[in-house]
């Protein structure tokens, strides 16, 4: 994994991804074959929460500041319009606060807060965020709870 702060998964995890979203696995490869970042996602939900899903976006140090998580994001969300999503979200930890930040820039709002989400020596909240695609045309996907909610409550 390239980031601390991105979850790091079992190899199960990363093939299972590869095998069903195949289209929703980018990396991003410098000219002289390192891996520069990544971003892996999935389509899910039903009806008007049909969404894709940021399950993991990292880049390296030494390539952050050049825009490159602004493009796999990018790419994430055209693959999620082709497939008539109404949004897409992702987890964040509530302390990563540059990621926030990023994720606000690129258009996302935080829609609800999901306590204790992480799990470590001190458990973690995150912010679901959210950015509602052109499929939703009154962006009822990103209007934001109220409340916070526990992780055995998400939909």
């Amino acid at each position: 994994n390239l980031d601390p702060l991105t979850e790091t998964y079992g190899l199960p995890f990363y093939m299972q991804y590869l095998a069903h979203w195949p289209e929703y696995f980018q990396v991003a490869e410098s000219p002289a074959g390192q891996i520069m970042g990544y971003i892996m996602g999935k389509a899910e939900g039903s009806n008007d929460l049909w969404h894709g899903h940021v399950t993991a976006l990292s880049v390296a140090p030494e390539y952050r500041r050049l825009g490159l998580a602004a493009k796999l994001m990018n790419i994430l969300e055209e693959i999620s319009e082709k497939k008539r999503c109404f949004f897409v979200d992702l987890f964040v930890r509530v302390s990563n606060k540059v990621a926030v930040d990023m994720y606000n820039k690129l258009g996302y709002t935080v829609y609800r807060t999901v306590l204790e989400y992480y799990s470590g020596e001190v458990d973690e909240d995150a912010y679901d965020m959210r950015k509602a695609l052109s499929r939703d045309t009154e962006k009822k996907s990103v209007i934001p709870l109220a409340h916070p909610v526990r992780p055995e409550e998400l939909d």
